[in-house]
């Protein structure tokens, strides 16, 4: 999701009530919008995270910013990148012209001149100079793991270069990174676990609020470098699950969320038919079974095979993700259709999934397992069992499990389902304190974000360590490693062609991660107050209100009475 996010993708107690008291209309943020006539001020957004905590640090995944979205609203990037339309180069933001060498190993930047702080100073390049020095010198900030080497400013231009090729990740480097103060950030002694209760930002809204109720945020009575927003107030709750976020959606206490609605047609856009939509665009991003690698006998790539070789993807499909949410992965290179289908090595084109559980076992007999009755016995003779978890509130995830559950019975695997909360969950989960779980790939312009996100060796961190942005089962290949150094440094099609085509083989034989479905980055939103949002025919933005991006939507929004 960076997903549901955390981001996917991420998180304590705004609403850790059920559904009913999540809607309540006695919630100050409940959409009183109607009853204002032509008053059109505040907009209504809910994630269905559960509990979070009272942090707006931009860099923590588990901040109430990060797993809501609203740091992007008080934190700007250098540029806005559509991941909607991933091949396009971001467009200038803090950066009013962006500048890459041929070899992406350089970028120039030229910083706009009207540009302040929330507190009224004036942003500068010494501001950009000192965000991604600070993110340079300090491991725990640097999730995307980008190489850099020198950071400079020359007036209001800034100059970066990195070791390596930024030709993956140059969307990350200038629309992923939020841009922070300088006079702020330097007194901050730790930046990484700072919770910045009061946030100062060049972006449109302030925090006015943070509240066991809701969060609220202002629009900026004057500074701001782009016409003032139509939107007053943002108003953030974040509901218990994913039940209580779709009452409010359909009630119309909540205006726009990122949600999985089972039968979405009747459960919300029956409910007002002329407002109500759903707008769910996918990306280069998946979903899948994370397998802790460490474990045994689960770092025995024959038994993943195997696991991968029952999953039933097509019941996932309909009975887990409604058969629209996270649309079925069906070539075995986990790549989406669609926008996936360009980039299948020749060798796997046309070789799609398919339920086989009578291969699965003799695969696992011939490897030195046996199957005695219902248990599946490794070749040391003990029981295979696995422990699967996600949170409690992701419906769609844990139906999900129950069907994997269902699945690896069939060739002896006792699997256990565990509902820890979100922020225990990805804790655990960055930690390698699993033994599997369902969570999302990164996205990005290329296959390469989600190949990378599951077996990146620079990645890898020691079980215990804390590891960001992927490789959370811990897969060890030298090989994966090189091959993602290959595609991300590689000065033609034909060599990125090659590497990718490794990295399609290792994933293909050794299943380090199960794939199950692909990623979107719509929403579910409400045109009776607001219109002005991303569609199929204008594809503007993404529509997941945890995106960076969520604020090109923000601001494009205009009262639906206008």
């Amino acid at each position: 999701m960076q997903r549901r996010k955390l981001f996917a993708v991420a998180l304590a107690g705004v609403l850790a009530g059920g559904g009913l008291t999540a809607c309540s209309s006695d919630s100050p943020n409940a959409n009183k919008n109607a009853a204002n006539g032509a008053k059109v001020d505040f907009l209504s957004i809910g994630m269905p995270n559960g509990t979070v905590t009272e942090n707006n640090n931009p860099f923590v995944n588990t901040a109430a910013g990060t797993s809501l979205g609203y740091r992007w609203m008080i934190y700007e990037p250098l540029g806005m990148w559509n991941n909607v339309k991933p091949s396009d180069p971001p467009a200038p933001w803090l950066a009013s012209k962006i500048t890459w060498s041929p070899d992406w190993k350089t970028v120039d930047l030229e910083i706009r001149t009207d540009a302040t702080w929330s507190d009224g100073q004036k942003l500068t390049a010494e501001d950009v100079v000192f965000t991604h020095t600070m993110i340079k010198n300090t491991e725990a900030l640097n999730s995307f793991a980008i190489p850099y080497d020198s950071i400079t400013a020359d007036g209001n231009n800034v100059k970066m270069t990195f070791k390596t090729s930024q030709f993956t990740t140059h969307h990350k480097v200038i629309s992923q990174t939020p841009i922070v103060p300088k006079h702020i950030w330097e007194k901050i002694a730790e930046p990484a676990t700072d919770p910045i209760k009061e946030p100062v930002g060049s972006g449109p809204y302030t925090l006015k609020t943070f509240s066991q109720q809701g969060i609220t945020l202002a629009a900026r009575e004057s500074g701001y470098w782009q016409p003032a927003p139509a939107v007053k107030e943002l108003r953030y709750t974040s509901y218990a699950d994913n039940n209580a976020q779709t009452t409010a959606l359909s009630t119309g206490a909540s205006e726009w969320s990122f949600v999985f609605i089972p039968n979405y047609e009747q459960t919300f856009i029956s409910k007002d038919p002329q407002n109500y939509k759903i707008w769910a665009p996918g990306v280069l991003g998946i979903h899948g079974l994370y397998i802790n690698t460490t474990q045994k006998p689960f770092d025995d790539p024959k038994l993943r095979q195997a696991m991968n070789m029952v999953v039933n993807r097509a019941d996932i499909f309909t009975q887990a993700e409604a058969g629209y949410f996270h649309p079925e992965i069906k070539s075995v290179t986990g790549l989406p259709e669609g926008a996936g289908d360009a980039y299948i090595a020749d060798e796997f084109k046309g070789k799609t999934f398919t339920v086989d559980v009578e291969g699965a076992k003799k695969l696992l007999t011939d490897s030195g397992y046996k199957l005695e009755g219902t248990t599946l016995k490794d070749p040391s003779g003990k029981a295979v069992t696995i422990k699967l978890s996600d949170p409690a509130p992701w419906s769609d995830y844990q139906t999900t499990l129950e069907i994997l559950k269902s699945n690896f019975a069939e060739i002896g695997i006792e699997a256990t389902v565990e509902k820890p909360n979100q922020n225990v969950w990805d804790q655990n989960v960055q930690k390698g304190d699993f033994g599997a779980t369902v969570r999302w790939t990164n996205g990005g312009s290329t296959p390469f974000d989600i190949y990378q996100t599951v077996m990146d060796g620079d990645l890898k961190k020691p079980i215990g360590e804390l590891a960001q942005q992927g490789n959370f089962g811990r897969f060890e290949s030298p090989e994966a490693t090189a091959a993602l150094k290959a595609y991300s440094n590689a000065s033609d099609d034909a060599a990125r062609k090659t590497a990718l085509a490794t990295l399609q083989k290792i994933f293909v034989e050794q299943a380090p991660m199960l794939p199950i479905g692909a990623d979107n980055v719509g929403g579910a939103y409400s045109t009776k107050n607001w219109v002005g949002w991303p569609s199929d025919a204008d594809p503007y933005a993404p529509l997941q209100p945890t995106q960076a991006g969520a604020l090109a939507v923000v601001l494009k929004l205009k009262p639906a009475n206008s």
